[in-house]
């Protein structure tokens, strides 16, 4: 369980930091940062540059993602940014338009 929850029905608009997990449910605009896992669920918005650990999307993502691990696009997901990341997947149903880079 996340330790830090954008809840569905919030919209943060800024820099959000974190040293634990992060959930997002709402929307938020500007940037995120977060030493561990991110973690955007179906009808979670995003509006900003992600750098973190892992990140998995089955929500909307409009920014780059740039994470130490790796990132998982999962079914109903929909990226528009450039991803660097060690390892990625793009599953069935995810859409993704940006380009990748994996030398990290």
């Amino acid at each position: 369980m996340a330790s830090t929850v954008i809840g569905a029905g919030i919209t943060i608009e800024g820099e959000v930091t974190s040293d634990e997990d992060v959930l997002v449910q709402g929307t938020l605009r500007g940037k995120l940062t977060a030493k561990d896992a991110v973690t955007i669920e179906p009808g979670g918005i995003v509006e900003a540059d992600i750098a973190s650990g892992p990140v998995a999307v089955a929500g909307i993502v409009t920014g780059n993602i740039s994470s130490s691990d790796r990132v998982d696009l999962q079914n109903g997901a929909k990226v528009v940014g450039n991803v660097k990341a060690t390892r990625i997947t793009i599953a069935d149903g995810a859409q993704f338009k940006g380009n990748v880079d994996m030398d990290v």
